[in-house]
């Protein structure tokens, strides 16, 4: 008796191969079928038609596909709206995953069958598409990052040339031009993304409120709200952390104790955006991260590993004060903690584990799982 259908699509930007699998009783998992499908409307409908064919009665049906830049969305977001169960696997997921059970060849159609077992095998969170607001927004700072980055390039070549032997007007004048069209396009893609957050009157106001942290500018939120689909995933702060690559990792194997360190499993947009502002409360002595920054620095006296505790406090608090839409105080990460742990011991005492500290630690959540799957791709 089968299970469960899973259906893994191995998208590319012409075409998709999908293969459909399904897993019984004994967990045993059978390839039904394999085809090959456009990467369009057209072909999106031939894919429906060729699952509804294969599918029977009352058994789930599951989608799963790897997050392919922007290529897989279309898809993704039709099979949604037709009320397919979709998955969106992060790539270094499922080839690790492929890895695992010894597929050493590597094609599109393996991919699919791999993606089609792993759909049956597994219990993957469902994926959900982002507001209309938060996904114009991350066109419009990632656009911004794209930009810098090219002007960045070439102005250091520019630099460059002042050294050279010879200087030759033509190559310096067409760098100068590009360097000052840059700038004027990064002014308006600023001018653009001020513009689209003052359109919606509540996310404005929240954004407001946030400002009022010294260092963190109206890029830096935008790109945060934007890589985050405005929070609205996320069901509590160590979901975000474990999201952003802020999570931190273990190394220990029987006497062996290596060092502990961020993941950096995530979106590392995030943690970009986190750095600049991460210096600059330092900087102006806000009194929490100033607090945290010296506290950190006097245990181990890493500057850098102190400025990631910065930014993974600063991101934890943009967060509470998104959801809570609540302006800045310098006692409220202390506020937060409070409320935290009295709610922690709470449940502990709720569910009797009042005098097992390993027990209370799981009921906090010490350690969150890096499961990226259901949370917006970079």
């Amino acid at each position: 008796m089968n299970l469960k259908y899973s259906v893994g699509l191995d998208v590319s930007s012409k075409k998709i191969n999908a293969c459909m699998s399904c897993i019984d009783e004994k967990q045993k998992v059978i390839v039904k079928s394999s085809t090959v499908i456009s990467n369009n409307n057209k072909g999106f409908k031939t894919l429906q038609d060729w699952v509804l064919k294969h599918v029977r009665e009352n058994i789930p049906v599951v989608v799963c596909m790897e997050a392919t830049g922007i290529y897989h969305e279309n898809c993704a977001y039709y099979l949604f709206e037709k009320g397919f169960s979709v998955s969106i696997i992060l790539p270094n997921k499922a080839k690790k995953y492929l890895e695992a059970v010894g597929l050493k060849s590597k094609n599109d159609s393996i991919d699919a069958k791999g993606l089609s077992q792993m759909g049956a095998e597994q219990c993957l969170d469902t994926w959900q598409p982002m507001g209309t607001f938060f996904y114009e927004l991350r066109l419009y700072t990632r656009q911004h990052q794209n930009v810098t980055e090219l002007k960045t390039v070439l102005k250091n070549q520019f630099d460059a040339l002042s050294f050279a032997m010879h200087q030759v007007d033509p190559v310096t004048n067409q760098l100068k031009e590009t360097i000052i069209l840059f700038d004027k396009q990064l002014k308006e893609l600023e001018k653009v993304i001020n513009n689209h957050i003052k359109s919606d009157a509540k996310i404005a106001e929240r954004v407001a409120n946030i400002l009022e942290i010294k260092g963190i500018g109206i890029l830096t939120l935008a790109t945060i709200l934007a890589e985050t689909n405005g929070f609205e995933l996320f069901n509590n702060y160590k979901q975000l952390v474990s999201y952003a690559g802020y999570d931190v990792i273990e190394a220990q194997s029987g006497t062996r104790v290596g060092k502990t360190k961020i993941s950096k499993k995530g979106n590392s947009r995030i943690r970009r955006a986190m750095h600049m502002p991460s210096l600059v409360v330092i900087k102006c002595e806000v009194k929490p991260f100033k607090e945290l920054f010296e506290r950190t620095y006097n245990k181990h006296g890493i500057k850098m590993k102190s400025y990631v505790a910065v930014q993974k406090k600063l991101l934890t608090m943009i967060y509470y004060m998104w959801k809570k839409n609540e302006r800045f105080e310098p006692n409220y990460i202390k506020s937060i903690q409070e409320k935290e742990q009295k709610s922690f011991s709470l449940f502990a005492f709720e569910k009797g584990v009042k005098n097992s500290p390993n027990k209370i630690e799981a009921a906090q959540g010490k350690h969150p799982v890096n499961d990226h799957s259901k949370f917006p791709l970079c």
